[in-house]
């Protein structure tokens, strides 16, 4: 974003059933073709483990005893279109086979990032509130309008509440990023103010996994991928063993290559042009795979630091809070607030907060990059050598070499098509945890941190 932009307006959800029903009818074209660069798709087969948990419970929302949030596992751009087939599909079916009625249509509300539209197109913002979505302000400390909107929605929405906990994706199926307290804080507030208005229904979290896997990989799609990332770095290419398509040794060998030497490009740019202390990382020590970890992570703490300098940001937290930070500074400087006084500057005006604006969206692509490596580490490949973490490996790569390119929206190669696997996880009664949350606000804290808590435990054991 190069130019000043009046305040982001807030998008209020306003659910057409018709809209709803065009959605579900076009998704198995959603599933398996590419109609947008940044939406790969092609999932051929979708999987649903212990849906007669869901079935269950969407009843007990439906017949008025409870309120449901679900708290969905959300680790690729694509993960939406399993979620709306469980939800159209999946259930349905297995509603039909218990001998359950459920009312139609079996949908919910969501919440998504308000900045999706800045990158996608005005277009995905009207689209996601026709169908009940509620845009969330990421960047702000909180953003009061969408949790007003979205706490009348928890205790009078038509449907229940999908909230990805982690916050945003990281490209990893088999790891689970540290969780954002949002969906726990929702759940202990939406049994408040069903207690102020006299009623009487429980509140249940339930946890949702997803998980990919290739149904036939494509190792030479792979194989070629690396050739591409290995053009773009500048290194030979090396050639896979044709005899052995599969040798995975080899594929680990490209891929640790190409890590070492992003990374020490990564790390002489902000020594050179950005004046960071990095320092060495004796070898010696500890294997390849520590070695390059502990150097990520000292990388993407100078990254972090280089914009945090120049909008006076602490560089305290964990390194979600601070991407947090970092993006209200930067919306801040971007999206003036003030639209009356936005809307009368001056032409010189008007220059300088172009200025400002054009520097902040730079500085921003220092944290889109941390964001890229968060679940990143040099073992993740190393200790299961599947295609699976060949591919989510690579493809994070890829998206960071597209973004340091100036690659706008790239398209991401498909390896193959995959399978999605949607488990449905114990539900939570939340309503049956408030006594220690309404103790004090210590109390309220532990509440929600030992909630968050266990609902990453549960996410983490659904891991196959």
């Amino acid at each position: 974003m190069q130019r000043a932009q009046p305040k982001l307006k807030f998008i209020p959800p306003a659910f057409n059933p018709l809209m709803l029903r065009l959605v579900h009818w076009s998704l198995p074209v959603l599933q398996r073709f590419r109609l947008l660069p940044w939406l790969p798709a092609g999932i051929r087969e979708i999987e649903l483990v212990q849906g007669e948990t869901l079935v269950k419970l969407y009843h007990q929302f439906q017949i008025g005893k409870i309120r449901l949030i679900l708290a969905f596992r959300h680790c690729e751009v694509d993960d939406p279109l399993s979620g709306l087939h469980l939800l159209s599909r999946g259930l349905p079916k297995i509603a039909r086979q218990q001998g359950i009625t459920l009312q139609s249509p079996i949908h919910s509300h969501f919440m998504y990032d308000r900045g999706m539209t800045i990158w996608a197109g005005d277009w995905l913002g009207w689209l996601f509130a026709q169908i009940g979505g509620v845009p969330v302000h990421r960047g702000k400390t909180i953003d009061w309008q969408a949790i007003k909107q979205t706490r009348e929605l928890l205790i009078n929405g038509q449907f229940p509440l999908v909230v990805a906990p982690e916050g945003a994706t990281n490209g990893h199926s088999e790891i689970i990023s540290p969780l954002e307290p949002g969906v726990a804080q929702l759940a202990f507030w939406c049994v408040e103010d069903l207690a102020k208005a006299d009623r009487m229904e429980q509140v249940v979290v339930v946890p949702i996994n997803i998980q990919y896997h290739y149904l036939n990989p494509q190792w030479f799609k792979l194989d070629r991928l690396l050739s591409q990332l290995e053009a773009d770095c500048g290194l030979p290419n090396q050639t896979t063993d044709v005899a052995n398509p599969e040798n995975t040794a080899l594929y680990y060998s490209r891929l640790i290559s190409l890590g070492e030497h992003l990374l020490a490009q990564m790390e002489q740019f902000y020594r050179c042009f950005y004046h960071c202390h990095l320092p060495d990382v004796a070898q010696d020590s500890m294997s390849p795979e520590a070695n390059l970890t502990v150097r990520l992570q000292k990388l993407l703490d100078v990254s972090l630091q280089t914009g945090e300098s120049y909008f006076g940001l602490k560089n305290t937290g964990t390194i979600i809070e601070r991407c947090r930070r970092l993006e209200e500074a930067g919306w801040n400087y971007i999206y003036r607030e003030d639209q009356t006084k936005f809307a009368n500057l001056s032409p010189l005006q008007r220059g300088l907060a172009d200025w400002i604006a054009a520097e902040a969206d730079l500085r921003l692509l220092h944290m889109r990059l941390v964001e890229s490596f968060v679940a990143v580490t040099g073992n993740y490949v190393r200790e299961k050598p599947s295609f699976e973490r060949f591919a989510e490996t690579t493809l994070i790569l890829f998206d960071a070499i597209a973004r340091i390119k100036g690659t706008k929206n790239p398209r991401r190669p498909r390896l193959g098509w995959r399978k999605s696997t949607v488990t449905i996880g114990e539900p939570i009664n939340v309503s049956d945890r408030t006594l220690t949350y309404r103790q004090n606000r210590q109390g309220a804290k532990q509440a929600v941190n030992q909630l968050t808590q266990d609902i990453h435990q549960a996410l983490q054991q659904m891991i196959f």
